[in-house]
């Protein structure tokens, strides 16, 4: 896992073939607005979240983030230990974000 900032997060999607955006906050915080691409899986709810990371291809980098950046943390930390190559979280979540956002 890497704790990235905005900018660094931005840059680096834009030039991964490979990026996964994963949103791991809860259907409410979801339906505020999302990263554009983001899909979401709920880490609080763990029976699904465990369920949903278990069909991730293993291959692919996966870009995480929460409100905060504590559960994107976490969820980071639990994909690394199921063999994913890279993980990135975006440092202070959707609380430090200043980019566009979508409707999902």
């Amino acid at each position: 896992m890497k704790n990235i900032i905005q900018a660094e997060w931005q840059e680096l999607i834009a030039n991964d073939s490979q990026a996964v955006i994963l949103d791991v906050r809860t259907p409410g915080e979801y339906a505020e607005g999302i990263q554009a691409n983001a899909q979401m899986i709920d880490f609080l709810d763990q029976p699904s979240f465990m369920a949903s990371i278990k069909e991730l291809d293993t291959s692919k980098n996966y870009y995480i983030y929460c409100r905060s950046g504590n559960r994107s943390g976490q969820a980071c930390q639990i994909l690394d230990n199921m063999g994913v190559q890279s993980t990135y979280n975006l440092t202070g979540g959707m609380m430090a974000w200043t980019g566009e956002t979508v409707a999902p």
